[in-house]
């Protein structure tokens, strides 16, 4: 059977999830930023590791593969960069790989917007979307435009509702308190502030979520809703709304970045 466990790591800098796919033999780690938690869930457990999965180039993502090699010695997937010199079968959009020993398949697709480079892993119902997507948010813009980052959510946003979502950072608590400025009414938000207030308090992850649940209470999927539109518009001190949804990704991107 086949176990999805977040490793914490960074944990106050950062606050990373490595997530770690594995059977109980046979193993794969999604954007390991540290080695030392994963090698020491790897070894506790006697897995074997056989690939690791990469999604874009920061440090926090990467900085544990050449550790883990070392150790290991296995296959690293990410996307087409010069800049991960770690990675070792370069992929992209349109391109998908299989892990016969665990029995998964995953499609690939590329979602620029906080890096030019990003992509993300579609597969099983499971989706591995490094930084382009979190928990009631999204990642800053690094490089990258307001209109590329909008249309790669938006390709997420027509996953199948049940796909959960595997986020890289534990920053749900913080990006629900920004959504309740946009949207207070919302009540399918108020109650994911009170789960996650729950969970938060147990040390409990609040990932992995899912397309439903980003879709209903994620501002940055929900960029026509008029109640978030107005506050848009109030911040901004327009007398028009927005030309598009574009726009209005764009104003909340650049406030919460001030938040």
């Amino acid at each position: 059977m086949l176990e999805i466990i977040p490793i914490p790591a960074l944990t106050g800098t950062y606050d990373n999830y490595i997530w770690i796919l594995h059977d109980g033999v046979h193993a794969i780690v999604v954007d390991p930023g540290d080695a030392t938690p994963v090698l020491a869930y790897l070894q506790a457990h006697r897995l074997d590791l056989l690939a690791i999965l990469v999604t874009h180039r920061h440090g926090d993502h990467i900085n544990g593969i050449p550790k883990l090699r070392e150790v290991y010695n296995t296959r690293v997937y990410g996307p087409r960069s010069e800049m991960i010199p770690t990675v070792t079968h370069q992929i992209g959009e349109g391109d998908h790989i299989e892990i016969d020993e665990l029995g998964l398949r995953f499609d690939i697709i590329h979602v620029p917007g906080h890096l030019p480079e990003h992509i993300a892993y579609i597969g099983n119902g499971m989706l591995f979307c490094g930084d382009i997507l979190f928990g009631c948010g999204c990642g800053k813009m690094f490089v990258g435009t307001p209109a590329e980052f909008h249309y790669s959510l938006q390709r997420l946003a027509a996953l199948p509702d049940d796909t959960k979502v595997y986020c890289a950072h534990e920053y749900t608590e913080s990006n629900i308190r920004f959504a309740l400025l946009c949207e207070p009414e919302n009540i399918a938000l108020q109650q994911r502030q009170r789960d996650t207030r729950a969970l938060r308090r147990q040390d409990l992850p609040t990932l992995p979520s899912t397309i439903t649940l980003e879709k209903a209470t994620n501002p940055f999927m929900r960029c026509a809703e008029p109640e978030i539109v107005a506050k848009v518009m109030r911040r901004l001190d327009l007398a028009a709304p927005p030309m598009d949804e574009i726009a209005v990704f764009t104003a909340l991107r650049a406030w919460r970045d001030d938040c």
